[in-house]
């Protein structure tokens, strides 16, 4: 497909964003953890980057800059921008508020990046010919909203969690839950009456 002047600058633009490793030596990247952590826990002072507190968040171990390798800095944009965007959907999620949870949850943090790195390889941006209908789709919906990939990471996230709940699933079925989830996404974009993501039917699970 020929692009438009718009959809080439902001596909560069997206494309740039998910080359970005996370740097815990980057003054801004220690920021927009820092920043993450306030969206989270507005009324609880951090304590440091490293820190027991961000098990709670759903990260691994004491530091979460060890989390990103898969995905990288924009993962952690994402996460940001669904505390800020829609925070009410994201503190449902992060506190497990909704169905019958399993004993052995899904890591609420970490299960973020996975979903990053689960929509880059799924929109196939990286590639230099275009491979899948999916991307052409999703790449008209960027000239229509800058923040298309950001939305996209929240409507991904809120299906993931039906879906865990719907399967009644445990932490083992963790990737099993990720592959449905991408398929729904899938289908969703692809629906005749889709032109933005605010147009799919998930997105109605957001708040």
């Amino acid at each position: 497909m020929n692009l438009t002047p718009v959809q080439e600058e902001r596909l560069q633009r997206l494309k740039h964003r998910m080359k970005v490793y996370f740097d815990p030596s980057r003054r801004d990247h220690q920021e927009a953890l820092k920043a993450l952590w306030h969206a989270t826990y507005p009324d609880q002072e951090l304590q440091g980057l490293i820190s027991e507190q961000w098990k709670d968040m759903g990260w691994q171990g004491r530091d979460p800059s060890t989390d990103f390798r898969g995905a990288g800095f924009i993962s952690l944009e994402n996460l940001l921008f669904f505390a800020k965007t829609f925070s009410a959907s994201f503190q449902r999620l992060l506190k497990k508020q909704c169905g019958n949870r399993a004993t052995w949850e899904y890591p609420f943090a970490v299960a973020g990046v996975n979903i990053t790195f689960m929509i880059m390889q799924m929109l196939d941006l990286q590639s230099t010919k275009p491979r899948t209908f999916v991307r052409a789709i999703f790449i008209q919906m960027l000239s229509e909203d800058e923040w298309a990939f950001d939305l996209l990471y929240c409507v991904a996230f809120v299906v993931m969690d039906k879906q865990w709940l719907d399967k009644n699933a445990s932490y083992m079925d963790f990737n099993e839950v990720l592959k449905s989830t991408r398929a729904q996404l899938e289908r969703e974009l692809m629906l005749d009456d889709v032109i933005r993501i605010e147009d799919m039917p998930s997105y109605s699970l957001l708040c």
